[in-house]
């Protein structure tokens, strides 16, 4: 069996908001340690207001540590520039939040496709070896909603919708998956459900997982739980 690959890697990252007044600044992450190999599934769990989607978002690229490192592939992702983490957020990372963002005058199938049009010309020149059209298919198969591609998002229950922005968050065949809060606005069954194809997706598509959220059947699901506690990041020890 080879040994594990590691995927992202964040080495004493620290966030910290500047305050109204210009005094001192408000510490929201304070030295975040924290790596994950290619294919796990970590959960990320603490309660409101501790910084966990502040540090899912600096993972993510949509927002910039004060202090440390966060390594993709072993690439420093402050050290690009806008054009190269515009690229890295397209490609090698998908988004899912609590809000499904779909666009609600475009069909489920047109929504998924939204993130295959922002393409380089390297990516057009060497195309992934599923083309995005069958993958899109393929997907939306597997999540059930094969019978819904030309229905709008208003004609989708909540549940549907979520697992509409689970596909297009896949549709570029990332290697890293980011669910902020995914079942938060959702009923208990199509919680359950989807929290089941999440973890179902992370061993289908060898996509590496990590959400943060409240719910703790959620986060038992996932390989490994992670604790925000005072601005570091700590193994669960009930769930160990």
């Amino acid at each position: 069996m080879s040994a594990p690959v590691t995927l992202l890697e964040l080495k004493a990252v620290t966030k910290r908001y500047a305050t109204a007044n210009g005094a001192n600044a408000l510490p929201v992450l304070n030295g975040v340690t924290l790596t994950v190999t290619r294919g796990d599934s970590v959960a990320i769990i603490g309660p409101s207001g501790s910084g966990k989607s502040t540090l899912l978002q600096i993972v993510g690229t949509l927002d910039r540590a004060t202090s440390g490192e966060v390594l993709l592939e072993g690439n420093n992702l402050a050290a690009l520039d806008d054009q190269q983490v515009a690229a890295v957020r397209n490609q090698q990372i998908g988004f899912v939040f609590q809000a499904h963002y779909l666009l609600p005058q475009c069909s489920v199938w047109e929504n998924v496709l939204v993130p295959t049009l922002a393409q380089s010309i390297s990516e057009i020149r060497n195309p992934k070896p599923e083309p995005a059209a069958d993958r899109a298919r393929r997907l939306l198969k597997r999540v059930g909603l094969a019978e819904r591609l030309h229905h709008r998002p208003g004609q989708l229950s909540g549940g549907e919708r979520q697992r509409v922005a689970v596909v297009r968050a896949l549709i570029n065949q990332p290697q890293l998956l980011l669910a902020d809060e995914p079942t938060g606005a959702l009923d208990h069954a199509s919680a359950t459900a989807l929290g089941q194809l999440l973890v179902e997706l992370n061993r289908e598509e060898g996509v590496t997982l990590i959400v943060v959220t409240h719910a703790l059947e959620l986060a038992e699901r996932m390989g490994r739980v992670m604790e925000l506690k005072d601005g570091r990041l700590v193994q669960n020890v009930k769930n160990q």
